[in-house]
């Protein structure tokens, strides 16, 4: 008898490993079962961290506890590898509970009635429909509770943006210049989701704000039609759009028609929509974007330009790198323009922006200039930030990147020739593009690692003082 309990606990400890291993891979994929099965970067990992163990606990019977040993240390230590762990969100905590109440009551069960531990299968099973079925209506009430917040704030204007590359910068940008004479709030870091979005309408959102700027992201069609519902904004941004999150979308089109899913609003009055984009059959005003730039200078210093507005050019500067940077300020300057603020406040709050956290952000660290574009993911951006890596000539010049994660091998074939024509060693992080960037990178020092446990001693060991390192989009280990 007391065997039998011990090895029940002992199921106890399995049957909660794999829910935590699940549960990990279903944060980072937003909680969809689909995508961890058919977009995991490694799904080798879910053969040795759940189909092995589980393949083995039915085919070594009680033997198998000695196997769930080494299946403990082996995920502890995948675990303590991992740079993005997982986040105890609430959605995480109320699983756990509700996973142990049924590993307990199933415990119970198995004790009185003798039924074989295999059974606990069904409470992960039923753990996990019965979290889906929660939080779906959980997040029914939290929309419900965010409509009716909006609708008594209804005097609060809202920019909604969107596009395959730079909208965090846009949104940021805006707010920069709009903080100035309006009282402005925009959804924090990169929140984009629409329970991001409703989660920061009904927690954080002042009821004295004047300016709501949200970014609206996609990884499906549908996503952006759910935020535009509601929010319905007076104001939509919808910048470049391109290749970002092809392997989602499978085609432009696609990408094209969920990014024009912002114009589903009710209340929409006035679109800036980037020049390149298909004019879309609306009522509302369209303002294109960029307005007519000269005089374009952006090194590793800042940025200066000239904008023409009703018909006279405007000179600007910023510290903001990055010619695309130019695009992304002059979309905000004319959102301002179109909101009544002053030309000199314009130019005085475009000389006092910063650049956007993890993008294209110059630091000096142990006397090396670093250049941390990590949150971009995009071909274009990543040229642009090789073409000011390659102005520095005071020493050399290294990138570290995994290369472009949501894209093709021809794009990640062309950046392999951007990086080979400038950097003098290229560090290649991960497994995904590893093959394919040092199959076309031949001039520079390659280094491969596949994860990035060991690059800063990697870092200390290649580079120097007068160094530049270029840190050119950065993808978690589980990619």
């Amino acid at each position: 008898m007391e065997n039998n309990i011990l090895f029940h606990l002992l199921n106890l400890i399995f049957m909660l490993s794999l829910g935590f291993y699940l549960m990990q891979n279903l944060q980072w994929y937003n909680y969809s079962l689909i995508r961890i099965v058919t977009k995991h970067s490694k799904p080798y990992w879910h053969f040795i961290y759940l189909a092995l163990p589980v393949i083995l606990f039915f085919i070594l019977g009680n033997y198998f506890y000695i196997y769930l040993i080494i299946h403990i240390a082996l995920l502890v230590y995948w675990y303590y590898k991992l740079d993005k762990k997982l986040v105890w969100t609430n959605r995480i905590k109320r699983f756990f509970v509700t996973y142990i109440i049924f590993l307990v009551i199933d415990f119970v069960v198995i004790i009185i009635t003798d039924m074989p531990d295999y059974f606990s299968f069904v409470a992960l099973i039923i753990a996990m429909i019965t979290s889906r079925v929660g939080e779906y209506a959980i997040m029914r009430q939290y929309r419900k509770l965010a409509e009716q917040k909006l609708s008594f704030m209804s005097n609060v204007k809202i920019i909604a943006i969107t596009a395959s590359y730079g909208k965090t910068s846009i949104k940021n940008f805006i707010l920069a210049i709009l903080n100035k004479q309006y009282n402005t709030y925009a959804t924090p870091r990169s929140v984009n989701t629409i329970n991001g979005i409703i989660d920061d309408i009904n927690n954080n959102l002042p009821f004295s704000t004047d300016i709501y700027v949200v970014e609206a992201g996609a990884r499906k069609s549908g996503d952006i039609s759910k935020i535009s519902n509601l929010l319905n904004h007076q104001y939509a941004v919808i910048g470049e759009i391109g290749e970002a999150h092809i392997e989602y979308f499978k085609n432009i089109e696609n990408i094209k028609n969920t990014k024009y899913e912002l114009l589903e609003s009710k209340r929409l009055e006035k679109l800036f929509l980037y020049k390149d984009n298909e004019t879309p059959p609306i009522n509302s005003k369209i303002i294109t974007f960029p307005p007519e730039i000269k005089d374009i200078k952006s090194d590793l210093f800042g940025s200066s330009f000239s904008i023409k507005l009703d018909d006279k050019f405007y000179e600007f500067s910023t510290n903001v790198l990055g010619e695309f940077n130019v695009i992304n300020i002059s979309v905000a300057i004319l959102v301002a323009y179109s909101f009544k603020i002053d030309i000199k406040d314009i130019q005085k709050s475009v000389k006092n922006l910063t650049q956007v956290e993890h993008r294209l952000e110059k630091l000096e660290l142990n006397g090396k200039i670093i250049l941390d574009d990590s949150f971009n993911g995009n071909l274009n951006g990543m040229r642009e930030s090789i073409r000011l890596s390659s102005l520095y000539k005071d020493g050399k010049k290294i990138i570290v990147t995994p290369g472009l994660v949501e894209s093709n091998e021809e794009n990640n074939r062309k950046l392999a020739k951007l990086i080979d024509n400038v950097f003098d060693i290229a560090i290649i992080t991960g497994e995904l593009n590893s093959k394919i960037l040092a199959q076309n990178i031949n001039k520079a020092q390659k280094i491969i690692i596949k994860d990035k446990v060991n690059l800063n001693n990697i870092l200390a060991s290649f580079s120097q003082r007068g160094d530049l390192i270029l840190f050119a989009n950065d993808a978690p280990n589980y990619i």
